[in-house]
């Protein structure tokens, strides 16, 4: 199993342990899934954040 995956899965466990119920919950249960899953994917390489965060490295 992938980072991004598991990111993904804490992601929703998390948001459903939040909040139970409702259609505030799905929304809140959507958020933390798609916030685990971009942690997950930056984890794995696939995103890179260092032009949003002003972190620009030189390669060489």
């Amino acid at each position: 199993m992938s980072r991004t995956t598991i990111a993904l899965f804490v992601g929703l466990v998390l948001g459903v342990t939040a909040a139970f119920g409702g259609f505030g919950a799905f929304l809140i249960v959507a958020v933390l899934g798609g916030i685990g899953l971009v942690v997950g994917l930056v984890l794995d390489g696939r995103i890179d954040l260092s032009a949003l965060l002003g972190r620009a490295t030189e390669r060489r």
